[in-house]
């Protein structure tokens, strides 16, 4: 039986954890009318006549699958408001050593620098899940964040929600099983993509987890044998959302609890 390590315990968070995990619905993150267009939840969240003002500095792009929009030590030009795409934050020891720290969606902006005043990446952002995100010039970021509104607001909200996410997200990556953790990170790209199949490599995952391809293999081999995924040719379906949740650890309702409260 899978036990929590006492350095991950549910903490302050604990609460929301127990709660969530006792009303998990099947809904996503992005969840939306069938047909309809996805929408960043951050900037639906603000009210309309800030929304109206932002228009004009908000470009919809579309963003491909392995995409990098920054480097380590790079200018930010762009921040990007992910609508049905996922950006993952990824840190780099070398070009073999490297590990997701956080993963950003329809909850959340990349580029959150350009708002605590850092012009440059720490991190590499690669494009995880294809599909859109409305850009913004960090010019345009910063004057906004000087106003003091509401997008202000958000964003600071955000970076607290950012940062729980990656710490949590570290704890789980030292100190739970990997069958538990692709699990947590199997819903949390499912929640932002919005969708039951999405493309995803052994390689990828390996990387995104920072395990051994074999130790990948072995966990998705699990997963699919309980029949909570279909794994092929590059190709994950969830079939089981009840069943993944399950298998993850608290982790992933501690980050979920934490995305939804700062929106609601």
């Amino acid at each position: 039986m899978f036990t929590v390590h006492p350095f991950c315990d549910l903490g302050r968070f604990g609460w929301k954890a127990i709660m969530y995990t006792k009303n998990l619905k099947d809904g996503f993150l992005n969840h939306r009318a069938k047909g309809a267009p996805a929408v960043n939840r951050l900037l639906a969240a603000l009210p309309k006549n800030e929304y109206k003002r932002l228009l004009p500095n908000l470009k919809t792009v579309n963003l491909v699958l392995g995409e990098a929009l920054y480097q380590p030590g790079e200018a930010i030009k762009y921040v990007y408001f992910p609508n049905d795409s996922i950006i993952s934050l990824i840190s780099e020891l070398s070009e073999t050593s490297l590990l997701e720290v956080g993963m950003v969606g329809n909850e959340g902006m990349a580029g959150l620098a350009v708002f605590m005043g850092v012009n440059y990446s720490s991190t590499r952002a690669l494009v995880q899940g294809a599909g859109t995100a409305m850009r913004m010039s960090s010019a345009a970021v910063r004057t906004e964040a000087n106003r003091l509104g509401n997008l202000h607001h958000l964003l600071h909200r955000y970076s607290h929600s950012l940062l729980a996410q990656v710490s949590q997200s570290c704890a789980c990556n030292r100190f739970h099983f990997v069958d538990a953790r692709l699990a947590r990170w199997l819903l949390m790209t499912k929640d932002r993509l919005g969708a039951e199949e999405f493309p995803l490599t052994q390689e990828f995952l390996a990387s995104m987890l920072g395990v051994r391809r074999e130790g990948v293999s072995k966990a998705a081999g699990a997963l699919q044998a309980a029949k909570l995924i279909r794994y092929s040719r590059g190709i994950i379906t969830v079939l089981n959302r009840r069943g993944l949740e399950a298998k993850s650890c608290a982790c992933y309702a501690i980050i979920k609890a934490e995305t939804d409260a700062y929106l609601n």
